[in-house]
């Protein structure tokens, strides 16, 4: 089943065209990866994807819904790139990873036995059970960007949507990341993952897309690296377009540097 399909999309800011006749297909139990530059257009086509960014043209169907008409966003969980949250907002890791059971439950009915357990979880998953009752601002950045996963899981979607939740976190943080996104999979769910670097994630994707201005350059198996990319000691990945044949290096598997 498609549980997202793409068709001739475009999308424009300002009357610059950002997107152009982008098409693509995501089937159910799918873990897809877009990559791309910086102002690629990957983050954006998730955006429209998720009905955040309007379409200039083209259809884009959810579960076999077009978007317009789509309501049942509880089967779908979004990890923004960053939390934005973690100085100043005076709630709990427990409490932001319990709002993703809003969708689910509805925001006036009180908390259940099944919401607790799902926060628990989904906490657990991401190794951050035992800072459930500590304050957000606490945390370090790849454990605020744990959190927004934790919150995600905790609604029990059945999509999961990622906008690269691994950029300038830790080691030890990408390796959580894609232990829970492989717990995921393994149940039956299905990822979108925008990406600059893949680092840990790279064995768990089934397909890569590649984001070149504002169009899909290459879609397949994660390319190898090309190029000076290839060479030992280079660790940073940056899959600008489709590989040699487009002219544009591409070096999505990462080794994941410090950069």
């Amino acid at each position: 089943m498609s549980v997202i399909d793409v068709r001739h999309a475009a999308v424009a800011y300002a009357g610059r065209t950002v997107l152009r006749d982008v098409s693509l297909t995501v089937t159910d139990g799918q873990f897809v990866a877009i990559l791309g530059a910086n102002g690629s257009g990957k983050s954006t086509l998730i955006r429209t994807i998720l009905g955040l960014v309007p379409l200039a043209d083209g259809e884009i169907e959810l579960f076999g819904t077009p978007r317009r008409r789509f309501r049942q966003w509880a089967r779908i969980g979004y990890v923004p790139q960053r939390m934005g949250a973690g100085s100043g907002v005076p709630a709990t890791v427990g409490e932001v990873v319990a709002s993703g059971r809003l969708a689910r439950r509805g925001i006036f009915r009180p908390a259940r036995a099944v919401d607790r357990a799902a926060v628990r979880a989904a906490l657990e998953d991401v190794g951050l059970l035992d800072r459930i009752a500590d304050p957000v601002a606490t945390l370090s950045g790849g454990q605020q960007q744990r959190t927004l996963i934790a919150r995600a899981l905790a609604g029990r979607p059945d999509l999961l949507v990622l906008d690269e939740p691994t950029a300038g976190v830790d080691v030890g943080s990408q390796e959580a990341f894609a232990d829970a996104l492989r717990r995921f999979a393994e149940r039956g769910g299905t990822v979108l993952l925008v990406a600059h670097e893949l680092g840990p994630l790279e064995p768990l994707i089934d397909k890569a897309v590649v984001v070149h201005d504002g169009r899909i350059a290459y879609e397949g198996q994660v390319p190898e690296p090309a190029g000076h990319h290839a060479r030992p000691g280079h660790d940073h990945v940056h899959p600008h377009a489709a590989p040699e044949q487009a002219g544009i290096c591409v070096a999505p598997t990462d080794r994941m540097s410090a950069n």
